[in-house]
């Protein structure tokens, strides 16, 4: 078993504290320093984001744009970009210095280009002081030593989504909470003709999302807490060792899957487990055709199990709001991004999504979208308990290369098919990750 240190448990237990200590609302409000940033006169804006997975979202969000706009007179223009996409679409905008003045991005983007974007101190405190505080993960994607470099929006929580019916059927009354019992559910539901899948290919969401947790799960780190690279361990090719006994598992194609491949996947029948976000259920409660109507029923969510290091290892696809120093309009940007984390604005926006996003900001574990359907309710503190992209070590020019070459991704997919061994998988990773680290 690996020993956890004093430290690990410190930098996981810390986040979970504070949203403890600092999650009252009445006071956190009555607190708020008042926000004094104005949009500059004839002020435009051009917003980047992802492409939306329900479709709450989506409509929630324009119809806050406009309200925005109705009330300072300045029109946007709101995009919408492929999750494969957006990253790089961002990248060449802050390469050629022209492009949307705002980018809903992903994970630590904003450490590829910190000198390309405004700093958003202000907006940060004000948020965090009217709202309960930031949790520990935001600060790490998006601060850069002392100023924040970017607004967490929320994350996109990925959760064990599964068929109440079908893992009855293979024995079992709830998913396993450790990894042995978890491996022997997946085996127990591809012999009844329920596999499970999991995205094996380079999927922003889903294959990052369960990759690093298992890794993670057995003591493995890309980098310690020096930002030496150290993925090439005892503890990773363990993991390794272990996703190839799960991919044996798996419904085939899993290695070309995309952020969609799983949700439609479920949806017909062919999946009986996967990890993702509250979209599959989403989809499944507001389906017009009966059959996947009656899956909602059918369909709950359950925390990622447990690994040796005897401690939550998950991460969330946390999207940061960027401002571009290229933007004419910066005092407009930030206001935007402002009114956009008022509680107006975003618990109708989490409402209309059913929980999509969960929140940054301790505030918002008091709204009603989390407790109003229980199976809301795991999605709920998927921020607060998360670890970062670049665990152990601090997000910077390295950890979001890593991440967006998916580096972890490609090096769990090849053990787990055997396209490799897992030492031999694990040794590339290393190497990989050391070009980025400079080692």
């Amino acid at each position: 078993m690996t020993k956890i240190t004093r430290r690990d448990a410190l930098i996981v237990g810390a986040g979970a504290v504070a949203g403890a200590s600092i999650g009252a609302p009445a006071w956190a409000q009555a607190q708020a320093p008042a926000w004094t940033i104005k949009p500059e006169k004839g002020a435009t804006l051009r917003v980047l984001r992802p492409s939306k997975f329900v479709q709450g979202d989506e409509t929630q969000w324009l119809a806050n744009t406009k309200k925005y706009t109705d009330a300072t007179g300045v029109q946007v223009k709101v995009e919408s970009e492929s999750w494969e996409d957006l990253r790089p679409k961002s990248a060449v905008a802050a390469n050629v210095n022209k492009g949307p003045d705002i980018v809903y991005g992903w994970h630590d983007d904003a450490h590829q280009y910190p000198e390309k974007l405004v700093p958003v101190t202000d907006v940060a405190n004000y948020l965090g002081a009217k709202y309960g505080g930031w949790y520990d993960a935001c600060k790490k994607y998006s601060m850069r030593g002392n100023q924040w470099i970017s607004i967490p929006l929320g994350a996109a929580g990925a959760k064990m989504v599964y068929r109440i019916s079908w893992i009855k059927e293979a024995g079992f009354d709830k998913v396993p909470q450790d990894m042995p019992g978890f491996l022997k559910l997946c085996q127990a539901l591809k012999a009844k003709g329920h596999p499970p899948g999991f995205a094996l290919g380079n999927a922003v969401g889903d294959g990052n999302g369960w990759c690093h947790w298992l890794v993670w799960s057995f003591g493995g780190k890309m980098v310690d807490e020096k930002n030496n690279v150290v993925i090439n361990s005892p503890q990773t090719i363990q993991a390794l060792e272990y996703a190839k006994q799960l991919y044996e598992t798996f419904i085939p194609g899993t290695l070309s899957w995309n952020d969609a491949s799983n949700n439609k996947t479920f949806l017909d029948g062919q999946i009986g487990l996967t990890n993702n976000g509250i979209s599959i259920y989403y989809a499944a409660k507001n389906a017009t055709d009966p059959a996947i109507k009656a899956l909602a029923a059918d369909i709950d969510h359950a925390n990622l199990p447990i690994g040796p290091v005897g401690r939550p290892t998950e991460v969330n696809l946390i999207v940061p709001a960027m401002v571009f120093k290229y933007s004419k309009f910066p005092n407009a940007a930030k206001d935007y991004i402002r009114f956009m984390m008022e509680k107006e604005q975003y618990e109708a926006w989490q409402d209309a999504s059913i929980g999509y996003f969960s929140q940054p900001l301790a505030f918002y574990e008091n709204s009603k979208i989390w407790t109003v359907d229980p199976k809301h309710t795991p999605y709920r503190d998927s921020i607060k308990t998360m670890l970062w992209t670049g665990y152990s070590g601090s997000p910077g020019y390295a950890s979001a290369a890593v991440l967006a070459d998916y580096v972890m991704v490609n090096m769990v997919a090849q053990a787990a098919s055997g396209a490799k061994s897992p030492k031999d998988a694990a040794a590339e990773a290393q190497k990989r990750a050391e070009r980025y680290y400079k080692v």
